[in-house]
């Protein structure tokens, strides 16, 4: 077929769904608005031709020629955190999608198995759990463990799944990803490297090390207007107290921690919390430097909550060590060494594939810098150049 598409003007497509009033973005798995960008995706794969398969992973593959092992795969993700961009996931989706169409145009064949996938809540803003479906494809998350997950809804994940139709109990590793040969996925930079240097596009070396964690403090709930302050029991105080910790400590090392979200229960206004959690995000050049603050964040909350007549329990939710990324160098060969190479502390579905079989990625220039909030953006130019680098490499890897 002959198609005009660009990113931009897909990405044009997909702009009401799932946005908010302040022009952010709240897409999450297998919710309404993602549902509706995952039919999306199946339509215009349909246009070029592709064959749709949707694991019980929840990902969706979308092949130009038989699928099979030894396969060259790309693509991003769909969903988004509560309030995101709208670049972050679907500018590598519809990329790929747009690589495709002018590969077919070129009259290139792949000589090798090729697919795009939409993996599933790569950001875990509704389960938790980020880069979800590249872990249970890739086996680094359990079926038990994945039945235990809970949407931030209420919803259990198998739930959610027989909901849309997928069978949890048929949730496992994926054969044909566990053999495949590679995988690239094109993102929005979620930073300010590109626009520094004045290039559109980077090559990525490496995501930096990360986690969350969970932290429940547990007080005595009590009446706001008559109960004396030395008599209280206020897990919201040692919340506090643990956030500026994470923020010092941050400051001090050299690395960035985050407590971007906090639950307070039973919740009103007049009645001193029972029950307080928070979740904290840290990231580092370096392993040790994450494990020595949240260490010391831990040992400052654990202080606080003694202080005020409390209890607290952490768990650590999700952990990945520092990625580099294996065909850093064969894409420095195809699009050239002048190509600005870039590490990035963001999580990707990439970077949980590493282990799994060589991947890289390229970032497109975002001149703010922003992500995960309306100011992310990117240049129609230069989201053509991303596609461009795409098309190149690709080329190269699927004959």
């Amino acid at each position: 077929m002959t198609t005009t598409w660009t990113a931009a003007s897909l990405l044009a497509e997909t702009a009401e769904i799932g946005r908010n009033e302040d022009g952010s973005y709240s897409r999450f798995c297998l919710r309404p608005e993602e549902v509706a960008l995952r039919e999306w995706f199946v339509a215009k794969a349909t246009e070029l031709g592709l064959a749709i398969v949707t694991d019980m992973n929840a990902n969706i593959w979308v092949w130009w020629g038989t699928p099979g092992p030894n396969a060259v795969l790309t693509g991003s993700h769909l969903d988004s955190v509560p309030g995101g961009g709208a670049y972050d996931g679907p500018l590598g989706v519809v990329s790929s999608l747009v690589a495709v169409a002018k590969m077919q145009q070129s009259g290139v064949m792949p000589s090798k198995p090729f697919a795009v996938i939409a993996m599933a809540d790569e950001e875990g803003a509704r389960f938790g759990m980020p880069c979800l479906g590249s872990r249970l494809a890739s086996g680094k998350l359990s079926k038990a463990d994945a039945h235990a997950l809970v949407a931030r809804d209420g919803q259990s994940l198998p739930d959610a799944w027989r909901e849309a139709g997928l069978d949890p109990d048929l949730i496992e590793p994926d054969d044909v990803l566990l053999q495949a040969a590679c995988f690239i996925e094109l993102h929005v930079e979620q930073g300010r490297g590109l626009a520094d240097l004045g290039h559109q596009v980077a090559i990525a070396t490496a995501v930096r090390p990360h986690g969350r964690w969970r932290a429940e403090f547990t007080g005595q709930g009590n009446h706001a207007g008559t109960t004396l302050i030395p008599d209280r029991h206020d897990p919201v105080i040692p919340v506090a107290q643990t956030v500026l910790a994470a923020r010092e400590a941050a400051e001090r090392e050299g690395c960035v921690a985050t407590v971007g979200r906090i639950n307070v229960e039973p919740g009103g206004t007049n009645v001193i919390a029972s029950v307080a959690t928070m979740w904290l995000d840290c990231r580092a050049e370096e392993s040790q430097t994450v494990t020595k603050v949240v260490e010391g964040i831990q040992q400052t909350s654990q202080a606080a909550a003694d202080k005020h007549g409390c209890q607290v329990v952490w768990t650590r939710e999700s952990w990945t060590d520092r990625t580099a990324f294996d065909l850093c160098a064969r894409m420095l060969e195809i699009l050239g060494t002048d190509t600005p190479q870039l590490s990035t502390g963001a999580g990707h579905d990439a970077a949980t594939l590493a282990t799994t079989m060589p991947t890289g990625m390229l970032f497109v220039r975002n001149p703010t810098g922003a992500s995960h909030c309306p100011a992310e953006s990117a240049s129609d130019a230069d989201c053509d150049a991303g596609v461009e680098a795409l098309q190149a490499v690709l080329e190269e890897l699927v004959q």
